[in-house]
């Protein structure tokens, strides 16, 4: 938590690594809750949830039309977190 403490006034970006259930999104919170962004969306996004064909997609969100079977404009995760922080969780089948 020392650690949490020194770089979350900072605007650095933060690798957090760890085995599963070790705390990695608890030290994101940390880190957020910390820092001077506080006050704006946290958001969580679970990459191995989503298909590889459809990430970039899934991040940045699609018009209507935009391929077969966008019916609607979609916002996603980039943009609810406009300022904020965003917590990307990726699980060992990225490496």
């Amino acid at each position: 938590m020392s650690q949490v403490e020194v770089v979350a006034p900072t605007d650095a970006t933060v690798l957090i690594l760890g085995e599963t259930g070790t705390g990695k999104e608890l030290v994101a919170r940390a880190l957020h809750k910390m820092g001077p962004r506080r006050n704006l969306p946290f958001v969580t996004l679970n990459c191995a949830a989503i298909p590889t064909g459809l990430l970039e997609s899934e991040l940045f969100g699609t018009n209507e039309g935009a391929f077969t079977g966008a019916l609607t404009q979609k916002n996603r995760p980039l943009l609810k977190c406009a300022s904020g922080t965003l917590f990307w969780m990726r699980s060992a089948t990225f490496r």
